[in-house]
């Protein structure tokens, strides 16, 4: 069978990859975090802080479903299969094809929802209707953030091809440009613009256009720019929506429970939104370093694997993101749990953000990382379903995840708003538990079908982490348990105390696992016959 010759991903480059893609999509995260600091300064969590965070989310939340989401899992196994045949002219055809028909999709979608921008608005912030001015500011802001969906999906169709072929790097650092275009129009845009979120709306639409532009050089180097072609009738790119569609729900579960509690919210008190929105924010921060970068990687892996008939480097290769994301997201979970407050006071708490907003947005960062862990292992739980082209396992199990997610939601919102007032907690709460079920559902599915066999040594190594995490529980409280009032510091002052403790906790944590015997070696993406 021919082999790719620009392939550099074999299993021995798994942690490589990663690393690379993880140190890129850090640097978006801490651009991310920087946008959010600005944000909050500019908007705080005002009712048009909340307008913009639901006109920004909605194409956010389509284009995890036609970019990196569905559309990314069912098109890198079809590639994958194109280019173990050798034949680069039937990839290139596949590529225009598929570049026609989802542009296609999303011009249609693009215009029907400008047009149709107060029905969006309605639908999914429907509590916004009880304030005309409120709904009217959402409105309008959809009509210029929504383009950005078709923007950023075909840049998300640019970054699968370019994964697929080991150029992880390019993809991971686009995101930086949303978060320059949102910084820039925040400092330098708003102050022109009688309603700052306006200037934010902009940005958002100009960020994809920087995005998408950004990547096309990078295709053409490699010969492999689409030249986009109405190709309905292809059986790739029929094979790829026969996929899709099934996917599109199994794989985004999380980002539709996400816009359910944004509806949900929309109905509760002022700031609601925002709160969650802060607080979700440093979820989101490990889960895109290190879940979103080894989900990354390993589908391609998988996809050639299952295309290849390897089935132990298949089962090897899942096993490794499993240990490589809990290695991670125990100590994140753990650490952002114990420094909600002091984390939340040193990146947002200036300007227009408020102390009560603070205290608010810890209550649903803590309910969040309850999940952080579930969160991460859906991510690489669920490619090793869509590299065996098998969609309706996910989208079952993404149905009992969303029916519980809105169960739980009825069972602790009402109460958590009628007796404490802090009813977006009872959403975070809901959300962490749903993704519980389906992390769980999605591993009992893979043990099922037999694609996915643990390695051994995982009590061990389950221990050594649980310890290495307590330890690192304890240094941080006793150390936490000495700190004044963090409100009272400058800036410099909260940022310089901050990033010691956490340098403290990550210390304490790698310490004891090297104490107890876990080495960089572990993690190479060898299987233990090989090494």
């Amino acid at each position: 069978m021919a082999v790719d010759s620009t392939d550099n991903t074999p299993r021995r480059g798994l942690l490589r990859s990663s690393l690379v893609v993880g140190s890129m999509t850090m640097l978006s995260r801490v651009m991310g975090l920087i946008r959010d600091v600005v944000i909050a300064v500019v908007l705080g969590a005002t009712a048009n802080a909340d307008a913009f965070f639901v006109a920004f989310k909605i194409p956010n939340f389509l284009r995890r479903l036609f970019a990196e989401g569905a559309f990314s899992q069912a098109f890198v196994p079809v590639l994958s299969e194109y280019r173990e045949a050798g034949d680069r002219a039937a990839v290139k055809l596949l590529l225009d094809r598929v570049t026609g028909a989802l542009g296609g999709v999303l011009l249609t979608l693009t215009s029907l929802a400008v047009l149709a921008a107060p029905v969006v608005a309605t639908v999914f912030a429907p509590g916004f209707r009880d304030d005309p001015v409120k709904f009217q500011l959402t409105t309008e802001m959809i009509r210029i953030t929504f383009p950005y969906l078709m923007l950023i999906s075909l840049t998300g169709l640019a970054g699968a091809i370019l994964n697929s072929y080991g150029r992880f790097a390019v993809p991971a650092f686009t995101p930086v440009l949303l978060n320059v275009c949102l910084i820039g129009a925040a400092l330098w845009a708003a102050p022109y613009f009688a309603e700052p979120a306006m200037a934010l709306a902009w940005g958002v639409l100009m960020a994809g256009m920087a995005q998408l532009t950004f990547q096309l050089p990078f295709l053409q180097r490699m010969q492999l720019l689409p030249r986009p072609r109405w190709g309905w009738s292809d059986p790739g790119v029929k094979r790829i929506v026969h996929l899709m569609i099934p996917a599109m729900f199994g794989v985004s579960v999380s980002q539709i429970n996400l816009l359910l509690d944004t509806v949900l919210a929309s109905f509760l008190p002022t700031g609601s939104i925002s709160w969650l929105y802060y607080s979700d924010r440093l979820v989101e921060l490990p889960l895109g370093v290190f879940a979103i970068a080894i989900a990354t990687v390993i589908l391609p892996n998988l996809s050639r694997q299952r295309a290849g008939g390897d089935e132990r480097g298949f089962a090897h290769t899942l096993d490794w993101a499993i240990r490589g994301v809990l290695l991670m997201a125990l100590p994140c979970a753990v650490a952002l749990m114990i420094l909600a407050e002091p984390i939340l006071i040193a990146l947002f708490q200036y300007g227009e953000l408020q102390s009560r907003d603070v205290a608010m947005a810890a209550l649903s960062l803590r309910a969040y990382t309850l999940g952080l862990v579930a969160f991460m292992l859906i991510k690489v739980l669920a490619p090793g379903f869509y590299a065996c082209q098998d969609t309706r396992t996910p989208v079952r199990i993404g149905i009992y995840a969303m029916v519980a997610n809105m169960v739980f939601n009825i069972a602790l919102v009402v109460p958590l708003h009628h007796y404490w007032q802090v009813g977006h907690v009872g959403l975070a709460l809901a959300t962490a538990a749903s993704a519980w079920l389906n992390a769980l559902l999605l591993l009992r599915g893979l043990r099922k079908r037999d694609v996915y066999r643990p390695d051994s040594g995982w009590w061990k190594y389950t221990a050594q982490l649980v310890t290495a995490v307590a330890v690192m529980a304890v240094a941080l409280l006793l150390v936490l348990n000495q700190i004044a009032d963090w409100a009272q510091w400058s800036v410099w002052m909260r940022v310089g105390v901050l990033l010691p403790l956490c340098a403290l906790g990550a210390l304490v944590y790698l310490s004891m696992l090297y104490a107890m015997g876990l080495r960089l070696r572990h993690f190479r993406g060898v299987p233990p016959a090989a090494e």
